[in-house]
């Protein structure tokens, strides 16, 4: 008799245009679905974290707004009334929807990987090393991209960006990294053959310049490093121009000649061996390196972990670059130039 009732009802409502046009608020909605499944108000409150008296005042603001009882009580018993089951089996179906996107969110969100876009030289001769130990020891799913261009609205999406100078300008979320140093350096094999007394003696060497694209301020020249300790240029240098750093950097190690490298990006070839710098006589960059993000970047899995290892991993370079160089400068003949004071910084 009431769900006939309540039929003829709506049925007039809806020829008369007065049909319930407000809806109930979302909070008292998503209770009486959750009543629906559990059966119980107490596993309802449970669920929602609220009290049991919350869940039935929830509801009673459906049936005041519909008009119409939703729940009935058989001694300690309430279960859903006709016009309840009506009601639940067409919302059940909207909350089943908004349950499975959020959980193809999760899955999509735990199975993205974070894109780091690096320039090429700094990506495969500084970050790229360390970033494979991290990546191992995390779990974390990285893609490392090695390009001088700055991201762009229809690339592929990028997370996080690292670049020099006055780029920096292009994005909202950045930090500064660090500032780098060359040095003069060359293979042990290049040294022996083409052995220097002072450093004046390297100006007359074979001379691997770095010239980087018109968009970044360029790094030290040998110019700058002749007038830096006291020399004049050569009139005719003898050497062979690079757009990459690290393919300089490699030229030196396969002993052509004397690089001014970076210090982020030598120090393990130092260390190893690979390369030796015979005066620890160094030029700072002009511009810092920094990092850039995309806010969403750190909803991802281990997203502001990555953040906050790079900028850990930077100041430590930074501390690295204030060190004496790994085995220090190769010691100069005797009755040579000393070259002047080393430069410690």
């Amino acid at each position: 008799m009431q769900l006939r009732s309540g039929l003829v009802l709506l049925n007039q409502n809806k020829k008369e245009g007065t049909g319930v046009k407000k809806l109930p608020p979302l909070r008292a909605v998503q209770a009486f679905e959750a009543f629906g499944r559990h059966g119980s108000v107490r596993a309802t409150a449970d669920e929602l974290g609220v009290t049991s008296g919350a869940v039935s005042q929830q509801i009673r603001r459906i049936e005041d707004m519909l008009g119409l009882r939703l729940l009935e009580r058989h001694g300690k018993v309430i279960s859903l009334t006709p016009w309840g089951r009506i009601y639940h089996s067409r919302i059940s179906g909207a909350f089943d929807q908004l349950r499975e996107a959020q959980a193809e969110l999760q899955v999509l969100r735990e199975e993205s990987s974070l894109v780091v876009s690096c320039l090429p030289s700094l990506a495969s001769k500084w970050l790229g090393p360390p970033l494979f130990d991290w990546q191992m020891k995390t779990g974390a799913h990285v893609r490392l991209v090695g390009t001088g261009a700055e991201p762009q609205r229809g690339d592929e999406p990028v997370d996080f960006r690292i670049s020099y100078g006055d780029r920096v300008k292009a994005f909202e979320h950045y930090a500064e990294l660090f500032t780098d140093w060359v040095v003069p350096a060359c293979s042990p094999a290049f040294l022996a053959a083409n052995p220097v007394r002072q450093p004046a003696d390297i100006l007359r060497r074979t001379l691997l310049g770095i010239e980087w694209d018109s968009g970044y301020q360029q790094p030290p020249s040998w110019r700058d490093w002749a007038e830096s300790i006291g020399e004049r240029p050569p009139n005719a240098p003898r050497d062979l121009r690079f757009s990459i750093s690290s393919a300089a950097i490699d030229a030196a190690v396969n002993g052509r000649g004397f690089v001014l490298a970076q210090l982020s990006m030598v120090r393990d070839d130092l260390m190893a061996g690979r390369l030796v710098a015979p005066f620890d006589l160094r030029l700072k960059l002009a511009q810092t390196y920094f990092l850039a993000w995309e806010l969403s970047a750190l909803d991802k899995p281990l997203g502001a972990e990555l953040r906050a290892w790079i900028v850990r991993i930077s100041r430590r370079q930074a501390a690295l670059n204030r060190e004496l160089l790994p085995g220090g400068p190769v010691p100069v003949p005797s009755g040579g130039h000393d070259g002047g004071q080393l430069k410690k910084i």
